[in-house]
């Protein structure tokens, strides 16, 4: 047998001999195995819980400002239906605008401007006002300062109408300075505001194309 020969048989055996003596100290690996002993798995992680919605859950736009389940909550729901448009808070911003406005244009006597948004009731009883401020010589200095609270205080709806009727509580502060025919003050005092305390319904028929409310009754 040749020198190269007996070589490569060596070489092959010793090969041999090193292949069976990994297998016995580090074993076989077939597929998936755990963790080494001696090491903890790792934990696996906890799907995160998501916040869960409950479709149908209750309308906050209407019971942030109605008891839950009272007449006015159920009117309000189905002005909603009716008009899906239709968003509480923003009516009662509406609301409190207009409250500003028409009770200014009371105070300097410009009903021309507030007919369209007040019920014949309505206009006719400060039209009475105002004429017999007039009729008397008087005349009114106004200036609205704000308003302190808005709060909704009843709601109605007819299925057969359409119509809805929202109440709503408003605290003002203004200065009303009132003076005689002489320019004498008779009422009021230059620069000190007092409270404007009113309760107004507004009514209109849901779904119409004509958005505007309108005054339909006041009180205090």
């Amino acid at each position: 047998m040749n020198s190269p020969l007996l070589q490569l048989l060596v070489l092959a055996g010793i090969a041999i001999f090193l292949i069976l003596r990994l297998k016995s100290v580090l074993g076989t690996r077939d597929g998936f195995e755990g963790p080494p002993s001696g090491r903890r798995a790792p934990a696996t992680p906890t799907p995160r819980q998501e916040f869960e919605v409950i479709e149908g859950g209750p309308d906050h736009d209407i019971i942030d400002h109605v008891a839950e389940g009272s007449e006015a909550a159920k009117a309000l729901a189905e002005m909603k239906r009716a008009e899906p448009s239709f968003v509480v808070g923003e009516f009662l911003g509406g609301a409190k605008q207009a409250y500003e406005w028409i009770l200014m244009s009371f105070e300097r006597g410009q009903m021309d401007e507030m007919a369209p948004f007040l019920s014949e009731d309505v206009f006719e009883a400060f039209s009475q006002v105002v004429d017999a401020r007039q009729e008397k010589g008087l005349t009114i200095e106004a200036e609205f300062v704000g308003v302190r609270e808005t709060s909704l205080v009843d709601a109605k709806f007819d299925d057969m109408t359409r119509k809805g009727e929202i109440t709503v509580r408003f605290v003002g502060e203004l200065i009303s300075v009132v003076k005689d025919a002489d320019g004498e003050t008779i009422e009021g005092k230059p620069g000190s505001p007092k409270k404007q305390k009113d309760v107004w319904t507004f009514e209109r028929e849901l779904g119409a194309d004509d958005p505007n409310w309108r005054l339909v009754a006041t009180g205090e």
